[in-house]
Parts: structure tokens; C-alpha cells; sequence
């Protein structure tokens, strides 16, 4: 991929006087019965450029999109939250626009004075957003005169404030966040350190077919785990009980585990109950999960399975959580493999950790950021650029 242009390419005075749309990445994990944020390292790695540009005497339009309402209005994923907690870390005032598309916005925008910086309410709240609608491209574009990308963690999707609406603008820019993504990601690819061991947690796989698919060739072990772990293991034959699966994506992994079986490392026992409400009931069991009981986290033997494996030197990157962590009683699996992840590292492992849940999880682990290589915002544009694919929100940059 070719170097992109970064916002500090450009003297300052380019900027004076501007409309700036930042392209962030606030999809941060909320705690809705507490009303706050549990994770805000996305937001605090999008402040450098936030400060650059209004020191440099822009009018700053930030837009982001949180969770996934498929375009329904859903107050529990508004970004108000978002743009309080921002102010509170700029210690400046953010004003929160949750109506931008009444056309009198744009008129406010150019009024604003230098400086300002205005949040709009999730951009997934109009279905236009995902689909990359031409119009609502358009509207967006028309706030700003400069487009610049931080949302690194967003990049891999061709939508409207990613892609559609950068088509409209002179100059499209990387913001430092999205810059130092790039540049650490693609020193550590021209020559990845062996043996390269790549993890897999969280519920879902089929949002992650394409880049798994390419790492699957690429890497020396993969271990999965998570409710990702429980497809595989369904498509082997295996007893899930009630454990999560993706039945649309049995005849894949099975395809997958036939081929790459020798580099695939499952769950070998688990940390089960009847509900997640019931931590006081909670059993240890190996290959067959009883019927009526759901896998919340990894077992005892797979925790030293997983250590065994993690254990550096060479290249380790991990994407999504072993189990259930936000519940005290299923977050060792977890803990532990942060721990094994920043001992490797300490051993002389390259370690790449991403994704929101991944990151909120180094937190519980007690992990520092120091003791990781790199800490991604990325989860899914994580997996597809270190699988190879082209991310759209990048490659429309100049």
C-alpha cells in the first residue's frame, strides 16, 4: 500500500479556518444500567488529532457510528455518552448534534468559530450510512471542506462516511491515529518473526471468513476460541449442549478443520452452566457438554494448552476474548491468555492485540499497554490488512 497523506504533512494555516469531518472510531463499549463507558481507548487515541487541527484553527465535525442499530433509532446506542466523555478529556466543550440532517446544520457549521468541535449522533442510526447511499454521502461531505480518516477500526467497510463521502472531497487524509496503525502494522508484515500464532475469540466467525481464510495459510498456529470455538467444535461431531453456534457456518469450519487441522488448536474442556445468571452453579467439563448447559469460558487444561502455545518468541495477535469476561466468575480464560500474550511479549514476541473487547479485557487482566507491542483500535480491519485484503476507507486517502 502506498504511504498516505497525514494531516502533519500540511502546514498549519492549510487547515485555518476550515471545516474538518474526522472520520472517528467512538465505538466504544457502554454499560447502559450504569450509563457509562467501560473502554475509552478509542476515544483518548483520537484526541492527538482532534488537538492538532483545532490548534491549528479548524472547525472539527466528528462522525462515528456505535454498536449496530441497522438504521432504527436506539437511544441505548447514542453517541451522547460519547461526546460527554470526550469533553471531559479535552476539557473543552463538545457540542452534540443529534439532528444533522435538517438542512439548517450546515449554515450553523459555517458559523462556528475556530476551534469548535461538534460530535454527530450515530451515523448507523440511518440505514443510508451501510449502504453507501450516494446522497447521504453528499450531505455529509457538504459539512466539511477536508476529510480526514482516524478510524482505523472502520476502514474495512466501503460505507458512507468511510468511502462514499471521501469521493467528494480535494484532500482526504490519514489522521495520526489511523497513520500509526499502517505504519507498525506494515513494518511487522514485510517480515513476520516464526513461529506466527494467531487467536481468535468472540461469538462470531462469519464476519471474519475472509481474513481467517488468508491467515489460516499464513500463520504457524491458530487457536479459537470463544463462541467461535463452539462452530468448530459442532462441525467435528463434538457435544456443544446449549453452547452459542453459527449453523450457517458448520459446513465451513468443518471444511476448514479437515484441511488445516494440524495449525487449528480448540478448547479442550470447559467452564459450563445453565444460564450465565447461574455462577454458582458453574462445572468443569471436557470433549461433551452436557445438554441444557452453555460454555461460558475455557477450562483449566486449556488455559495451560493455550500458555503452552503463547509462549513467544516470534509474532502473536490476538483478536477477541476466550469467554464471557464481564462476568467475574468466566473471565480467567481471558485474564490469563493477556497475561501469557504480555509474557511472550516480555520474552521477545512481536504482540499486535485489537478490537474493542480485546483491549476492555487487557484492562480486567491488569495488562499494561507497555507490556503489548502494538494495541490496535482495529478488530475486524485488523484481521482483513494482516490477511492481506485491502481496506476501502484507506485506499480512497490520497
Amino acid at each position: 500500500m502506498n504511504k498516505k497523506k497525514v494531516i502533519s504533512d500540511y502546514p498549519k494555516d492549510f487547515f485555518n479556518e476550515k471545516k474538518v469531518f474526522i472520520r472517528v472510531d467512538f465505538n466504544v463499549p457502554i454499560n447502559n444500567d450504569l450509563n457509562n463507558i467501560r473502554e475509552d481507548y478509542r476515544i483518548r487515541r483520537s484526541i492527538p488529532t482532534i488537538d492538532f487541527l483545532i490548534n491549528a484553527g479548524a472547525k472539527v465535525i466528528l462522525g462515528s457510528h456505535l454498536g449496530r442499530p441497522k438504521g432504527i433509532v436506539n437511544s441505548d446506542l447514542s453517541l451522547k455518552i460519547v461526546s460527554e466523555r470526550l469533553s471531559e478529556l479535552m476539557e473543552r466543550p463538545v457540542v452534540f448534534c443529534n439532528d444533522f440532517k435538517d438542512k439548517g446544520w450546515t449554515n450553523k457549521f459555517d458559523k462556528l468559530p475556530k476551534g469548535s468541535v461538534v460530535l454527530l449522533e450515530n451515523l448507523r442510526f440511518f440505514k443510508e450510512e451501510t449502504d453507501n447511499d450516494s446522497e447521504f454521502s453528499k450531505l455529509l461531505a457538504s459539512f466539511a471542506d477536508i476529510y480526514v480518516n482516524d478510524a482505523f477500526g472502520t476502514s474495512h467497510r466501503a460505507h458512507a462516511s468511510t468511502f462514499g463521502m471521501a469521493t467528494n472531497f480535494k484532500s482526504k487524509l490519514a489522521g495520526f491515529l489511523v497513520d500509526k496503525e499502517l505504519r507498525f502494522i506494515s513494518k511487522m508484515l514485510e517480515q513476520v518473526e516464526k513461529p506466527f500464532v494467531v487467536i481468535i475469540g468472540g461469538s462470531k466467525i462469519k464476519d471474519k471468513i475472509s481474513a481467517m481464510s488468508k491467515l489460516l495459510d499464513k500463520a504457524d498456529k491458530i487457536i479459537i476460541a470463544g463462541g467461535a470455538a463452539y462452530t468448530f467444535i459442532k462441525a467435528n461431531g463434538g457435544k456443544i449442549g446449549n453452547s452459542i453456534f453459527e449453523s450457517e457456518m458448520v459446513d465451513w469450519a468443518n471444511k476448514v478443520y479437515s484441511k488445516y487441522s494440524n495449525k487449528i488448536i480448540l478448547p479442550i474442556d470447559h467452564l459450563v452452566s445453565e444460564s450465565i445468571e447461574k455462577t454458582n452453579s458453574c462445572l468443569i467439563v471436557d470433549d461433551n457438554i452436557p445438554d441444557g448447559y452453555q460454555a461460558f469460558d475455557i477450562g483449566p487444561k486449556t488455559i495451560d494448552l493455550f500458555n503452552s502455545v503463547i509462549k513467544g518468541p516470534g509474532c502473536i495477535f490476538w483478536n477477541g476474548p476466550m469467554g464471557v469476561f464481564e462476568v467475574e466468575k468466566y473471565s480467567s480464560g481471558t485474564i490469563h491468555v493477556a497475561r501469557a500474550v504480555a509474557l511472550a511479549t516480555w520474552r521477545g514476541a512481536t504482540s499486535v492485540v485489537g478490537g474493542g473487547e480485546t483491549i476492555a479485557a487487557l484492562r480486567k487482566a491488569e495488562v499494561l499497554e507497555s507490556e503489548i507491542s502494538h494495541m490496535s483500535t482495529g478488530g475486524g480491519a485488523l484481521l482483513e490488512y494482516i490477511g492481506g485484503s485491502n481496506l476501502p476507507g484507506i485506499e480512497i486517502l490520497d
